[in-house]
């Protein structure tokens, strides 16, 4: 069973972020806390907050063991900017985008809900995998060179 939490507005960049979420996917929680607390990225906090959210509630709602969890995603996808402007030389003016991102974790028990076979992104629910019937290739022989425009003068000259 998937379990989710998500933050949003969060004022840091995306790009920031990710590096954090990156190293997390495939994770147990303990051994992703653990990371986050010697993490030395100001991301980390916000990506711990998320992250112990989704273990509330992956324990107080749909009562799973919290030794089993594993992290299956960690997105950071990018909110809307503020935009602010800076003063500059000869009375000018220079945008600054003040990014703020959503970050996004996915939480798995590692067992499906139907005990059904994982499905590929172009299969339907109830579609079975199509078995490919693979032809062997006939030998084909290589076919020749057409004469260049080089070849067809020398033999000219030649003769």
């Amino acid at each position: 069973m998937d379990v989710y939490a998500i933050a949003k507005y969060v004022r840091m960049s995306p790009r920031k972020v990710r590096l954090v979420t990156g190293m997390l996917r495939g994770l147990k929680i303990d051994a992703a806390r653990t990371q986050l607390a010697f993490l030395p990225k100001a991301a980390s906090l916000p990506v711990l907050k998320v992250l112990n959210s989704a273990a509330a509630n992956a324990v107080n709602n749909f009562k799973l063991d919290e030794a089993t969890l594993t992290i299956k995603t960690a997105t950071a996808d990018q909110g809307p900017a503020l935009k602010r402007w800076r003063a500059r030389a000869m009375g000018t003016a220079a945008p600054i985008k003040k990014r703020t991102s959503h970050i996004t974790i996915v939480l798995t028990d590692g067992k499906n809900d139907k005990n059904q076979e994982p499905r590929t992104n172009f299969q339907k629910k109830d579609e079975k995998p199509v078995e490919v019937k693979v032809e062997e290739k006939k030998d084909v022989k290589p076919k020749k060179k057409a004469a260049s425009k080089k070849d067809s003068k020398l033999e000219t000259s030649n003769s």
